[in-house]
Parts: structure tokens; sequence; C-alpha cells
């Protein structure tokens, strides 16, 4: 951990001395999130050790915050500048604030580009929750605020697994999580059973490799057998998976599907639909592979909803394995794509390949994929149509509650009720946006 001050850039004595003679608040803390689950799922811990010290928790920039956390990501160059932004938005916009910046940028940017964001305190990811427990030290609060033991979400974030030893050809994670390191059985479904109890409606299991989870262990473990475990140990929140890869799926893992509380999402990386450029990435499927997959969960479980990621553009990537990888992502009909340009990392074997694809070239292609991810995903959700789901409601604006169904569809319906962090019955009845319009039954 760094530390560059004691007391915030921006806040005078004489600041401080107001404060102080201001009618007692709860401190304020901001948190920017960036990135993938395991990053959601750090933030939802350091957010949690704050609440528990009554300090209010948003996850918006204010002005008056007491506290600006950012944490980084690092998978692509754009994920890198808008980690660099955040902190540089948190000084100009909170100038009261003390900013601390964490997560996986810290792994591969400079140490000079670190310092030259001048945030008060770096503090790497092993130690997050002293990163907590130090923002509250700077400021401790006057009184604990009332809602302090409320889920932060409708939906809470558990990370099970962290860090990847596969090493493929265009990935940093390997150097920004480390080696494979996996939680213990017991931790995840103690952590699960603390959120459920807190009235949380779904958990999120997040990791690196999932896939992996348990082999580094000692009796080693394995997907199912958490998952087994979670559904003994918890009664009432759904729960979700947040990614697989083809080779994790046995038929065995699929068959835990049958128990209507798993949400019928599989998340199965992709990263191209050429075998070329698959070979060149150092993936560990052929697309054999990876069709077999989704031709079995759709067996087990006909409206599953299974999205993907994509990047285009890698080194050597010609237009004919670009339009190969077109066709197989039209075939497996995704019901979402996250679509990356290819973006050179240091530190990774593509690093020292040519980067042959031009920016125009790649523009042009993750337009193309996009356009098609949207088409696909439409007609996803249209299958829906007519039918009444079950819908886990999230949040509420101008009248319009917004939720989601096991399946990952968006769902918007006006109702009086207060739905909030409620799962009930709602008839999908038209397209809207990136979801489905619906009314709420009778409650």
């Amino acid at each position: 951990m760094r530390v560059r001050a004691t007391t915030a850039p921006g806040r005078s004595f004489d600041m401080i001395a107001a404060l102080m003679s201001e009618p007692a608040r709860p401190a304020t803390a901001a948190i920017l999130t960036l990135g993938c689950k395991l990053n959601i799922a750090d933030s939802e811990n350091i957010a949690r050790r704050l609440r528990e010290a009554g300090w209010r928790v948003t996850d918006r920039l204010e002005a008056d915050a007491d506290a600006v956390i950012v944490n980084s990501c690092s998978v692509t160059h754009v994920a890198d500048r808008k980690s660099r932004r955040l902190v540089r938005e948190a000084r100009r916009e909170a100038p009261g604030a003390t900013v601390a910046l964490t997560g996986c940028m810290l792994e591969t940017a400079s140490a000079s580009a670190i310092d030259g964001l001048a945030a008060d305190v770096v503090m790497r990811q092993p130690e997050q929750m002293a990163l907590a427990d130090h923002i509250i030290e700077l400021r401790p609060v006057e009184h604990l605020v009332a809602d302090v033991h409320r889920p932060l979400k409708t939906r809470a974030f558990i990370s099970a697994q962290e860090g990847c030893n596969d090493l493929c050809a265009f990935c940093v994670i390997p150097r920004t999580r480390g080696r494979e390191r996996s939680k213990a059985v017991r931790d995840v479904v103690a952590e699960a059973r603390a959120r459920e109890a807190e009235g949380v409606q779904e958990i999120v299991i997040t990791g690196t490799q999932l896939g992996a989870y348990g082999r580094d262990l000692s009796p080693p473990e394995n997907p199912f057998a958490l998952l087994i475990a979670l559904l003994e140990g918890t009664s009432s929140a759904r729960v979700r998976m947040s990614s697989l890869q083809p080779q994790d799926l046995s038929d065995e893992l699929i068959a835990l599907w049958q128990d209507p509380r798993m949400c019928r999402h599989f998340h199965l990386a992709l990263q191209s639909g050429s075998e070329g450029v698959l070979k060149r990435m150092r993936r560990r499927y052929t697309k054999e592979q990876f069709r077999d997959a989704v031709q079995r969960l759709r067996r087990a479980q006909p409206d599953v909803a299974i999205t993907t990621d994509v990047i285009l553009g890698f080194p050597g990537e010609t237009q004919d394995e670009f339009e190969e990888c077109l066709a197989f992502c039209r075939e497996m009909a995704f019901a979402g794509i996250h679509v990356f340009p290819y973006s050179r990392r240091e530190h990774t074997v593509a690093a020292h390949m040519k980067d042959d694809v031009s920016d125009a070239a790649k523009k042009e292609r993750v337009h193309r994929l996009i356009e098609l991810s949207e088409t696909m995903a439409e007609a996803y959700r249209r299958r829906f149509l007519g039918r009444t789901m079950p819908v886990l409601w999230e949040t509420q604006r101008d009248g319009v509650w917004e939720g989601l169904t096991d399946t990952y569809v968006r769902v918007y319906a006006e109702s009086a009720a207060d739905l909030t962090n409620r799962t009930t019955p709602a008839r999908l009845i038209e397209t809207e946006a990136a979801g489905l319009r619906a009314e709420v039954e009778t409650l």
C-alpha cells in the first residue's frame, strides 16, 4: 500500500474545522468499478465493510464524497484509459475526497504512470479489505446509518476462485490475478448463506476460471461439488454461474440445471469462431467442442441463454477467418456477444506477434459482429413474448420497474406496488430497447 497524504488534497484545515462544526452525518464513499464480475465482487466486499462501520456507500461520483475508490481494470487498453480517467475525475469532481486506487491496472501500469495519477492511497488486490479499514481510519463516522445491514443489491457477487494457469496468448489476467486459487466450499457456502440472510435473492458465483474451481485444494474439489453444496446450504436465492468454458461442461454438471433455482444462463467465452485463430490464441477447445457443448446445453434446457465474448482483429486474422467467425456466431445463435477489438497487452505471447490487422479493419469487423449480436439478442428475447416468467425486480425509475429473468432477459413494467428485491410472475408482452415490456401479475 502507498499513502500520499493523511489529508486529501484540496481539503484544508479550515475545511476540516468547518466539517467538524456541522451536524453529524455518515461519511460517504463512492466506489467506481470497472471490469469483470470478480471486480464487482471485490467492490461489494469493500462496500460491505464500509457499511458495517457506518459509512454510506454509493456507486456514483458525488462532489461531497469523503472517499472515492476506483477499482480498476486492465483487460484492454480501453479499460486502462477508463481507469485513469476515473481517478482524474474523482480528483476534479470531489476535491475534498480521499482518492484510492486498486484493481488490476496496478499490475500492468508502470510506477510512473500510477504516480502520475496522484491517488492518495494505492493498494493492490490482496490488500483490498485493508483498504476499507484504512479508509475507515481516515474519518471515523459519528453514528451508524439506519440501513447499514440492507443488501447493496438484489444480486450478490461471490468470488469462489481467482487466477488462471492457462496462459492464453492474448490474456493479461494471469499477470493481474495470479495463479489459480480456490476458496474452500464451506467458505463460499457460508458467504452465500450470509447474503441470503440479508435478503439477497440471487447469488452470482464468480471466478477467473470457474471451471478450474477446486483443483488446487486438498483434497481437490470441482464446480459440481460446489454447486451441490450451495443448493443444499441455501434455501431461497437463485444461483447463477458467471462464466465457464466448453471443456468444463460435463453432463453431470449440466444436469444440476434441472433445479429451478439454477439460472438458465451460461456465459461461454468463445473468443474466436475461426479454428486457425483459436489455435493462435492458445485456447483449449476446438469449434467442434464448442458446438457440442452448446448443443448439449440446449438439449437439456431449450430456453437457455448462451452469451459469449469474441475478440476481433487478433494478429494474423484474415478476412476469411473473420467471415468464418461471423458464420459460426450466427450458427450458435447467441443471446448476446461482448465484442472487443484486439488490444495488445505487454507480457503476453501475442505481444510478440505482428499486429497486422489495421484499426480500420478492426473497427469494421467489430461493427458487423455487434450488428449480428443485436439481431440475435432480439430474436432470443422474442421467443418469450406471450409467456409468464418469474422476474427479480431490482430498481425503479419514474414509475417503471426493471428486473431480470433467470435467462438474463431484462424486463420493464409499470406497477404501483413496491417490487424492490421481489420475484414475481410477469407476462412478457412486447419488445422494448434491449429488453421486454411486461405486465406484473396481481400480487
